[in-house]
């Protein structure tokens, strides 16, 4: 297990990236995103995801793949609303994991 401080640069103060740069996820071993590669290369014309996730987790990588940087999610499941390829496989991280989202 490790936690790490979100990258998200920040801005001016009391900003959503100064804000969200205060949050700390722990990370699991596991990830609570899988994305199933097959069916997002062979069916997803859309590819919803890279424009909606909040945290800008998904790319393509130079295989043509899609991957997930799940290690900063926000676990909003915006990701899992908009595929409508159902090539995602979501899930809360256990519990200790995940985001912590700091209020300052």
């Amino acid at each position: 297990m490790s936690e790490t401080p979100n990258k998200t640069p920040n801005k001016t103060p009391g900003s959503v990236d100064a804000k969200l740069g205060a949050d700390v996820f722990k990370l699991d071993q596991e990830p609570h995103i899988v994305i199933d590669v097959e069916k997002c290369r062979t069916v997803c014309i859309q590819r919803a995801c890279l424009q909606v996730c909040p945290a800008d987790l998904y790319e393509v990588n130079d295989q043509g793949e899609m991957t997930v940087n799940w290690e900063g999610c926000l676990e909003c499941g915006t990701c899992l609303i908009c595929c409508d390829e159902k090539a995602l496989t979501w899930q809360y991280p256990r519990g200790g994991f995940g985001v912590q989202y700091r209020m300052s």
